[in-house]
Parts: structure tokens; C-alpha cells; sequence
């Protein structure tokens, strides 16, 4: 998939329903359009930043994100920029979701090396990508047998990380003792990578508080797993600030990812 405390529960929820007060706000505001027509709600900014991604110490790839809520969705996008001075790599990806965690769309764009993109919709039980190059004269069909709840977690967007990881301690853990519980075992998901034209069935799992160094920083931050078939990652959130995604671990690959 690589290719190169009680206050918990509360944030947790500010940052997944948050689209539902955005939604109420867009619907308050369509019964006030013939007082104000022009007036728009303002998109809600959840996270945004960058990541650097390490591999074997050197910094090879920025991830510029943004996860903000607007007109009832969560938009989530991205863009990969080379960042070893060969100007080699250029990306780019919009999730759309709504707040039940349905897919409305997504889409990938890339310009360099190559000039393609893909598009994912959902259709009744399938989601359907097409994808087009700069070769093709139409874009090439795929549906998968997936319900329109799968999560995306395309090749090297780890912000897609991120999103996932909320669900999962949405629904799958709890406060108890001003300590964050969650599920025993491993939690199962079913994603689909587009870049692949695949699906899958990863894991997540809570592993507890770990000391973690973070750009000459120690930082005590919540550590999970993530894990499918042939992998295993290590993720660092800050259970302090919105269990944002600090820190990713992908020995395998000698490859480290942290937030600027």
C-alpha cells in the first residue's frame, strides 16, 4: 500500500458529527435564503497541515491536506509534492463522504510522472471507478462489491489514515476511568485502493501511550496498528488535540511519516 481520558469521547465527536452541525447550518439557512440569498455557509476547518515522508532518513515527499466540513460533508483533500529537488512527483485527491460515513465521490489526478486520473461514485451495491490516461481514448470501468461505507485508503495519502483511524475510535472505543477503551482485538475494515484497482480488509488495533519522539520532542501520544495482509504500520495520534495523526512507522520500508 506504499509505493516509493473521559474528555476522549467528547473529542472524538466534535470532530465526526461536526458535519451534522454543518448540515443543520445549511438547512437553517435554505429557510432564510429570501432574507439572504447570498449568504453562504462558511466551511469548518476540522485539520489541516502537512507530512513529511522519510525514507531511509531522507525526505522524499511532502502531503499537503485539509479536512474541513461544508454543505454536510466531510471534504478531505490532498496533494503529494516531490520534495528531493527532482520535481518528479505530483498528486493531487478529493474525498467527499457524508456524515453516516457514505462515499459520495472521490477523485485522483497526477501530473507528473505521467498525466492520469481516476474517479470513484457509488452505484446501488458497487462502487464503480473509471479511470483515464493520457493514452486512452475512454476511460476503463471497474466496479467493485462494496457497500458505499468502505473507507478509500489510495496509495500514499495518509490523511486517509487519519479519517479512518477516527472512525474506528468512534465507534469502537469509549472513556472508562478517564482512560480510552477500545474493543479487544483487532477491529476489521474493508477499503478499496484506486491507484491498485483493489480491495482489501485491514485492522486496527489500540496499543496504549507511548513516549514518542516527534522532530527532537518527546511526546506522549496514543499508538495503534494498522495491519492487512503482507503489512504492518505503527500510527501516533495526539489524543490531546482531536486525535490528530502525528506520526506513522512503516519498517518494512524503512519509511517514516510525520507532521510539520
Amino acid at each position: 500500500m506504499l509505493k516509493w481520558t473521559t474528555d476522549a469521547r467528547w473529542r472524538i465527536a466534535i470532530v465526526l458529527v461536526c458535519a451534522l452541525a454543518a448540515q443543520a447550518r445549511d438547512q437553517k439557512q435554505d429557510k432564510d435564503k429570501d432574507k439572504d440569498k447570498a449568504k453562504q455557509p462558511a466551511a469548518q476547518t476540522v485539520d489541516s497541515g502537512s507530512f513529511g515522508v522519510f525514507i531511509k532518513g531522507q525526505r522524499v515527499v511532502t502531503e499537503s491536506f485539509s479536512v474541513q466540513q461544508e454543505r454536510g460533508l466531510s471534504i478531505i483533500k490532498s496533494r503529494l509534492k516531490d520534495a528531493s529537488g527532482t520535481a518528479n512527483y505530483d498528486q493531487s485527491s478529493e474525498l467527499q463522504i457524508m456524515p453516516d460515513a457514505q462515499l459520495v465521490r472521490y477523485e485522483w489526478d497526477e501530473t507528473i510522472p505521467a498525466v492520469s486520473s481516476l474517479v470513484v461514485t457509488p452505484s446501488n451495491e458497487f462502487l464503480i471507478e473509471k479511470i483515464s490516461t493520457s493514452t486512452s481514448a475512454k476511460p476503463a470501468e471497474q466496479p467493485f462489491l462494496m457497500p458505499n461505507t468502505s473507507m478509500i485508503l489510495d496509495n500514499n495519502f495518509f490523511v486517509h489514515r487519519e479519517v479512518l483511524l477516527w472512525r474506528y475510535l468512534a465507534a469502537d472505543c469509549h472513556p472508562e476511568s478517564g482512560n480510552l477503551q477500545c474493543q479487544k482485538g483487532p477491529v476489521e475494515f474493508g477499503v478499496l485502493v484506486p491507484q491498485d484497482r483493489s480491495s482489501l480488509r485491514v485492522r486496527l488495533e489500540l496499543v496504549g501511550k507511548e513516549k514518542v519522539n516527534i522532530r527532537g520532542a518527546e511526546r506522549d501520544l496514543l499508538r495503534l496498528n494498522l495491519s492487512g495482509e503482507g503489512f504492518t504500520w505503527a500510527l501516533w495520534v495526539d489524543d490531546h488535540d482531536q486525535f490528530k495523526l502525528m506520526r506513522v512507522a512503516i519498517p518494512a520500508d524503512n519509511t517514516e511519516v510525520v507532521r510539520d
